[in-house]
């Protein structure tokens, strides 16, 4: 269980480090034209996406380290509420918390998004959506800095 708990740790840091650089990869247009040779483009929602994993998996080694293992089916739902007790018992600080929450609303508004848009694909241009998700990409990778900083400190005194 001790090294488990690190590999979520590394998944949650790479998770973060990803949701960056798509963040910078989508504000740098001659990033994206002369070094990787794309066209013109955003990548907020998936800014957004793997800033929510960094919370997961920061959130799944904490909760490796209290004894808890959440697996599928529906182990995003099963590790948000184990982390909603350990909140209620006053283990983990509140608003560590509402940072997940807020992340997994993101993740599920995407995903219902990305369903209502399929059926709209041909008929519309999507450009404006990848755009207007520019704020919610950054307060999600302030958000994800946070709870990670907060989730490494609280696995290091648990592991000790």
């Amino acid at each position: 269980m001790d090294s488990e708990y690190k590999l979520y740790l590394q998944r949650s840091q790479n998770e973060l480090n990803l949701s960056i650089m798509i963040l910078r990869i989508s504000d740098d247009i001659s990033l994206q034209v002369t070094v990787f040779g794309m066209k013109q483009d955003t990548y907020y929602s998936a800014t957004i996406s793997h800033a929510y994993y960094s919370i997961f998996y920061s959130a799944k080694a904490y909760l490796l380290l209290k004894g808890i293992k959440t697996e599928a089916p529906e182990e995003h739902r099963k590790t948000f509420d184990a982390f909603s007790r350990l909140v209620d018992n006053g283990i983990v600080d509140v608003e560590l918390l509402n940072i997940y929450k807020n992340m997994l609303v993101k993740a599920d508004t995407l995903l219902h998004i990305f369903e209502f848009e399929k059926g709209k694909r041909g008929r519309f241009t999507y450009k404006r959506i990848p755009q207007a998700n520019l704020e919610p990409a950054k307060e999600s990778v302030k958000n994800a800095q946070f709870f990670f900083t907060n989730m490494f400190s609280l696995c290091e005194k648990a592991a000790k």
